[in-house]
């Protein structure tokens, strides 16, 4: 027999009313957030030249640092994989025989501070030197073949230790690492990274101001209209709310702009810049923002506009009402 039968129809009425009273309140909160919104979208519409104004500097102001940390990220695939920019060459003696060679390839796998050894045999590296050089002609010419057995070394850990004891090989001729442009360019990357985050940081701070101060002369442009929702005793949130949405519309207007500023530029850029690359034989392509950069992108504009419109509104709604009491 069910719990609820002996609940009659005056008992069941308080829990509908209290059901009924939530299931109000919630489509009232999202009626009014629903309106928030198509409000601050007709306020946009309403003044077109100022709000592109706003959305242009905003853009700028985002465009910049987005496009220097896409610019570092091309810098950095086009200076190679970072594995073989590391790798050490072992040019062995000339005597070294090629069974020899193997079994140093062996042993130096078997160390724990290397990731792998390449055996290049000296057929091998003749027949490369033919076919980059064009000079095959003239290697056809030489009787035998000059160039020594090869090891090609990628170090799991600290390569300048590595090389070093490589060179210490009885087998070894010459030991090649020059690891001293990696270096200087990985200094140079970080240093790019710290610009464009000093200038992320600047900007959207800048982009913050300009959303502050934009929602600051809506808002002294409709003091009388807050004045009214207060005293009939309007929440901060409900005046806040239709404020935090046209910030976050300024926002995300912006970084659709800044992204398209920067789709743009790429397209500009990428069909010079794939020409010179083939000139040195790479198939080197600019690489823009995929789906979930954008999209994060966007997300963060979102956010920075909402974040300016709510700190302005709340410091108005807060002087506002300590002015009342």
């Amino acid at each position: 027999m069910s719990s609820n039968a002996g609940i009659g129809p005056s008992e069941r009425e308080p829990e509908a009313a209290v059901e009924s009273a939530s299931q109000s309140r919630l489509g009232a909160w999202l009626d009014h957030h629903l309106y928030s919104l198509v409000a601050s979208l007709g306020r946009l519409l309403r003044k077109p030249w100022a709000t592109l104004l706003t959305i242009g500097v905003m853009a700028v102001a985002l465009a910049l640092p987005l496009g220097l940390w896409a610019s570092l990220n091309n810098v950095e695939r086009f200076a190679g994989d970072v594995q073989r920019s590391r790798q050490i060459s072992v040019f062995l003696k000339p005597e070294v025989k090629l069974d020899r060679a193997r079994a140093l390839a062996d042993e130096l796998r078997a160390r724990p501070e290397v990731g792998g050894v390449e055996l290049r045999t000296p057929e091998q590296g003749l027949a490369d030197l033919r076919e980059k050089s064009g000079l095959g002609e003239s290697l056809s010419a030489i009787e035998g073949n000059p160039l020594p057995s090869l090891l090609v070394v990628t170090p799991k850990g600290d390569e300048l230790i590595l090389a070093q004891s490589l060179g210490e090989l009885a087998e070894a001729d010459v030991v090649q690492h020059d690891a001293g442009w990696r270096q200087r360019l990985d200094g140079w990357l970080r240093f790019g990274s710290r610009l464009a985050w000093v200038l992320a940081v600047m900007l959207g701070l800048g982009a913050l101001l300009v959303v502050g101060n934009t929602v600051r002369l809506d808002i002294q442009s409709r003091r009388e209209e807050i004045g009214v929702l207060q005293l009939l005793g309007a929440t901060d949130g409900f005046i806040r709310r239709p404020f935090l949405y046209l910030g976050a519309c300024y926002g995300l207007a912006a970084g659709t702009v800044a992204l398209a500023l920067l789709t743009a530029a790429d397209h500009t850029l990428r069909e010079p810049l794939t020409a010179l690359a083939a000139s040195y034989g790479s198939h080197f392509e600019l690489q823009g923002f995929d789906l979930l950069q954008a999209a994060q992108i966007l997300a963060g504009s979102a956010a920075l506009g909402w974040l300016g419109a709510g700190l302005v509104t709340g410091h108005y709604l807060r002087q506002s009402r300590a002015g009342q009491g």
